[in-house]
Formats: structure tokens, C-alpha cells, sequence
């Protein structure tokens, strides 16, 4: 039985994920999971991109820094790329990209990697609605440009500090 879409929370706040989708597997098991109208959480913005492991970890980064609240990574099964070894770097850049999460103090759960073959649109259902409870119960990212006026106040702490000392 499909799964409604997940409520909003109580100040009406919704996770934004980025799915970066292969062209070959993924993206085809989405769209497969639409034309046979499985209802999945509305909360993913799916890029497509030829093979996953065309993705870089900086395009992850990016989305998280422009607001995204978790990024989402859709590749074929080992084994089955279209280019034959891109899904295993994929693997690779993923685990790389963990670690530097990691240093940057961001939670690993925000970002996912999924082996999703073309005919396993409920499984795509199921990887897009566990991962928005995921995201929703870590909350916003908040990992954006911080609002103009964010200065302010550091200079005024800055220059409280700094009283009475000669430079």
C-alpha cells in the first residue's frame, strides 16, 4: 500500500532534498514509480545526471549551501552501469564525501547514496519517504548564506573585545 505524503510540521517547515538521479537506472525507476502513480513525498528536486559517478562531491556541497536539507544520490546496482565502473566511483567519491561532511560537522544522515534499478520503482518510494523523516527529524540544515544583517552583531562583539587594547 503506497504511503501519503508526509505532513508538515507544526510551523510548516518541509525538507528540500537535491536527487542527483543516473539517466540509465534511477531516473527511470522514478519515472516508472509516475506513470504507475505511487505516491511518494513531494519533497525531492531530481537532477539527472548520465551516470552517478559523474557526480561530484562538490555538487553535494553546493546543494547543501544553497539551501538543500539533504542531497539524495541514485545510481545503478554494481555491476549493471551503463559505463561499466561509474556507480563503484560513485562509491568511492560517497565515502569521501562522508569524511568531509564529517569535518564540517554536518550529519551524514543529510546525504544518502541508493542503488536503484530501473524496475524498482517501489523501492525508489520507499528510499525518497524514509529519507524525508530522516531529514525532517534532524530539521533545516541551516548550512545557507546566513541572512545580510548576520554581521552586525559579530562586530559589535568584535569590538567589545577588543576595548582597551592597542593595536
Amino acid at each position: 500500500m503506497d504511503k501519503p505524503a508526509a505532513p508538515a510540521t507544526a510551523d510548516g517547515w518541509e525538507p528540500k532534498i537535491v536527487a542527483f538521479f543516473c539517466n540509465w537506472c534511477t531516473y527511470l525507476a522514478a519515472d516508472l514509480a509516475g506513470t504507475s502513480r505511487m505516491k511518494y513525498a513531494p519533497n525531492t528536486r531530481v537532477i539527472r545526471v548520465m551516470c552517478s559517478g559523474r557526480v561530484d562531491p562538490q555538487f553535494v556541497l553546493e546543494a547543501l549551501a544553497h539551501g538543500a536539507d539533504g542531497v539524495l544520490i541514485g545510481g545503478c546496482h554494481p555491476g549493471d552501469c551503463h559505463y561499466q565502473s561509474g556507480n563503484y566511483k560513485a562509491l568511492r567519491r560517497f565515502r569521501l564525501l562522508k569524511r568531509m561532511l564529517l569535518a564540517f560537522g554536518i550529519e551524514d544522515e543529510r546525504v544518502r547514496l541508493e542503488w536503484i534499478s530501473a524496475a524498482e520503482a517501489d523501492k525508489l518510494r520507499d528510499v525518497v519517504n524514509e529519507m524525508v523523516a530522516q531529514v525532517k527529524a534532524l530539521g533545516p540544515a541551516r548550512l545557507g548564506t546566513p541572512p545580510e544583517d548576520w554581521a552586525v552583531g559579530l562586530e559589535e562583539e568584535a569590538d567589545e573585545e577588543v576595548e582597551g587594547v592597542t593595536v
